[in-house]
């Protein structure tokens, strides 16, 4: 079946651990994607073995923080050190960063205060049938603003 969908509204996530695997291969098919106009963004960052000399190589637009980071923010030090750092990295790389797992008011404005792109958690909403996604959007109320857009995860059939 053809989705018929444009390339540039697919984002594809690989976690940093995958890509470690065989680096050169993943780089390959990643520039492939690429270039037909598929986003790319690495998933779990921070929680693999990966070197940061790949990273500027990786033809990627963002980077996702992975939740183990953000649950104990703002209150532990390391955590947000962690934190700045990805966000900081990720900005003069040129990179989009999200935050995922964010669950409470004070993470998220932690995060906006720190200029993170983009915000998900279950603070927001709760993964949901792609058919529910639909009608959430529809509601305006419930339609995120502009700073915390693409914040509700759709769960796959």
């Amino acid at each position: 079946m053809k989705a018929e969908l444009d390339p540039e509204y697919l984002e594809l996530e690989l976690t940093e651990s995958s890509i470690m695997g065989n680096t050169e291969l993943y780089l390959r098919a990643m520039d492939s994607l690429k270039t037909l106009g598929i986003n790319l963004s690495i998933d779990d960052f921070g929680t693999g073995y990966s070197s940061l000399s790949y990273l500027k190589r990786f033809p990627v637009g963002k980077l996702k923080i992975d939740r183990s980071f953000v649950k104990d923010i703002p209150t532990d030090a390391d955590d947000c050190a962690i934190v700045l750092a990805i966000i900081a990295m990720a900005q003069r790389l040129k990179l989009e960063v999200i935050a995922e797992g964010v669950e409470t008011e004070e993470q998220l404005q932690f995060l906006k205060e720190n200029d993170c792109n983009e915000i998900q958690g279950y603070f927001f909403s709760r993964p949901v049938p792609a058919a529910e996604f639909e009608k959430l959007l529809k509601k305006k109320s419930l339609r995120p603003k502009k700073e915390t857009s693409r914040i509700l995860a759709v769960q796959s059939k």
